[in-house]
C-alpha cells in the first residue's frame, strides 16, 4: 500500500473516530443532564410531600455511569445510555430532512432508551416480569435530539436540529415520561390468556416466585399503533 492510501485511510480512521467521540460525550453529557434533573424533581417532591406521611414513594437512584431509575408509586422509569453510536438506515424519515441532508453526520446518533417497568418486579426479584420501552433520545455530533416515543413521550422527525438537548429538554422529557407511565395503567390479562398454568409455575408461586406480570401481558400493546 502506498504512503498515499495509508494516509488516506488513517485519516479516514480520525475523522470517523472523532466524530464518535463527539456523538459520545455529547450522549453522556445528555444523561447526565436527566440524571440532575431527576435529583432535582425527588428534592422538589421532598419539599413538598416530605412530611406527609401518606405521600408515595418518590426515589431517585443512579446505577452506574449510564443508568438511572426513578421510582415513583408502583412504577420505575430507567434511563439508560448506550455506549455504542448508530447510524439511520437510508430509508428513516429523519434521512429525509434538510438538516440531514445538509450534513450526513448529523444522522449520526447516541441513544437514551427509556423503560418503564413495575416497583414490584424490583421489590421481589421477579425476574420472568417484561417492561416496555416508551421512548428513546437521539443525540447527535450538535447536540441536537428527537425522541421516538409513545404518545406524550414522542417528538416529530421534523423537530430534530431545531433545538439541542439541554436541561430545559431533560425536564421537558422526564415529566412527558412520568405522565406517560402514571396513564400506562395495570390492565388485567385475558382469561383466556391466563387460564391454564403448569405444575411447575404452580410450585414456583409457592417457592416464592411468580408468574410473568406486565402492563399488558396477553393484549396487543395498544400504543404501538400510534
Amino acid at each position: 500500500m502506498s504512503s498515499l492510501n495509508a494516509s488516506s485511510l488513517f485519516g479516514e480512521i480520525n475523522e470517523k473516530g472523532r466524530l464518535k467521540q463527539l456523538v459520545y460525550h455529547n450522549t453522556l453529557q445528555s444523561i447526565n443532564l436527566i440524571k440532575k434533573v431527576l435529583t432535582d424533581l425527588r428534592l422538589e417532591y421532598v419539599k413538598s410531600y416530605g412530611k406527609d406521611p401518606q405521600a408515595i414513594t418518590f426515589i431517585q437512584q443512579d446505577m452506574g455511569e449510564f443508568e438511572t431509575h426513578l421510582q415513583f408509586a408502583g412504577d420505575v422509569l430507567i434511563f439508560t445510555m448506550h455506549t455504542n453510536v448508530f447510524e439511520f438506515s437510508r430509508y428513516h424519515e429523519v434521512m429525509s430532512t434538510a438538516y440531514v441532508r445538509e450534513d450526513k453526520e448529523r444522522s449520526y446518533c447516541g441513544i437514551i432508551n427509556i423503560y418503564n417497568f413495575l416497583a414490584d418486579s424490583y421489590k421481589y426479584d421477579r425476574m420472568n416480569d417484561v417492561g416496555y420501552l416508551i421512548g428513546r433520545i437521539f443525540i447527535n455530533k450538535d447536540k441536537c435530539y428527537f425522541i421516538e416515543g409513545k404518545r406524550e413521550v414522542g417528538l416529530l422527525y421534523n423537530n430534530f436540529g431545531r433545538e439541542v438537548f439541554d436541561e430545559t429538554a431533560a425536564r421537558k422529557l422526564v415529566e412527558s415520561a412520568v405522565l406517560y407511565t402514571i396513564n400506562f395503567d395495570l390492565l388485567t390479562p385475558p382469561f383466556d390468556s391466563v387460564k391454564e398454568i403448569s405444575l411447575s409455575e404452580m410450585k414456583s408461586i409457592a417457592d416464592g416466585y411468580t408468574l410473568k406480570t406486565g402492563k399488558r401481558l396477553g393484549f396487543k400493546f395498544q400504543a404501538d399503533k400510534e
